[in-house]
């Protein structure tokens, strides 16, 4: 199963959105712009894994791995 990849993809997701938030306030909208479109395509890639795996896996079985890697980042 792939949360954790799903999980590192939204975490880059927030990331790459949150810099160009930033860039937008500094009036660097050309970086901005390309961090939007990172961010989209980071968001695209968790969405592809997580239909992937809940084509392939049981609900409850990637629920489960979801709250380990959650668990696990908080350590």
């Amino acid at each position: 199963m792939g949360m954790d990849e799903v999980v590192r993809q939204l975490r880059m997701t927030i990331h790459d959105a949150q810099v160009a938030f930033d860039c937008i306030g500094l009036g660097d909208i050309e970086r901005a712009g390309t961090c939007m479109i990172t961010a989209r395509a980071a968001l695209e890639a968790a969405e592809t894994v997580l239909r992937h795996d809940l084509a392939r896996f049981p609900l409850d079985e990637l629920a489960g791995e979801g709250a380990k890697v959650m668990a696990a980042m908080g350590d």
